[in-house]
């Protein structure tokens, strides 16, 4: 049976929602992994979760320390494998930092505040692991909350655009960018938090639907039928 790590960095608190969410919500195999720990070869999808700030990053700039540490040398060496690999919020800004995503940075908002609410996005990309299920141009709704999403890149048009920000640009992020892909197309990474909107109980009113579900539910069906 496939199965996925969960980083746990020092400082994050995402990570129980992500494995709550792959064993009781999606039923994968997933293993909640000290970064110490982390080798690569040895699983079929990584997710370097959000929520919180690794190793209190936000005090340099958002992922940065976490960027260099070994845990993430081995996640490349299984990204330039072809293993599926998903950075979410403070993960996102991690495999920016890392190099693995393109983007100059995750910036503090703008205007500078830290925001959590839900917002609605725009499925942008379909040809992912982790997005195969949605429909293309589908508009689904997920929580954020950061300070530091803003995301920033020279030459939009070079940038694989996975999630947009559908309505309203929250952080003001060049073309509404929410999420982006590699070129390749098995390493995702984005501002909102699917692992938040997997199940109707978390979901407020106001039209709001568990958008997050077919990322994870597309997941499964990638890693056992393949993409």
């Amino acid at each position: 049976m496939p199965r996925a790590a969960v980083i746990r960095f020092p400082g994050t608190n995402g990570d129980l929602d992500v494995i709550h969410v792959l064993k009781n919500v999606v039923r994968i195999n997933a293993e909640l992994v000290w970064h110490e720990d982390f080798r690569h070869g040895i699983y079929d999808a990584v997710i370097v979760p959000g929520g919180g700030f690794s190793y209190g990053g936000d005090w340099l700039r958002a992922g940065a320390i976490a960027a260099r540490s070994r845990a993430m040398k081995e996640i490349i060496m299984d990204a330039e494998g072809g293993v599926p690999v998903l950075g979410i919020c403070n993960g996102f800004q991690t495999l920016v930092e890392a190099g693995l995503l393109p983007g100059g940075a995750l910036l503090p908002n703008d205007p500078p505040r830290f925001i959590a609410k839900w917002v609605w996005v725009k499925v942008n990309d379909i040809k992912t692991p982790f997005t195969k299920l949605y429909s293309l141009d589908e508009v689904v709704s997920m929580p954020i909350a950061h300070g530091e999403g803003r995301y920033f890149i020279d030459g939009v048009d070079e940038v694989r655009v996975a999630f947009t920000y559908y309505g309203e640009n929250p952080n003001g992020s060049v073309a509404s960018i929410a999420g982006v892909v590699n070129y390749e197309g098995n390493v995702l990474g984005l501002m909102p938090h699917p692992e938040r909107s997997a199940e109707a109980v978390l979901t407020p009113r106001g039209g709001f639907v568990p958008g997050g579900l077919k990322l994870w539910l597309s997941l499964r069906d990638s890693l056992v039928g393949g993409w």
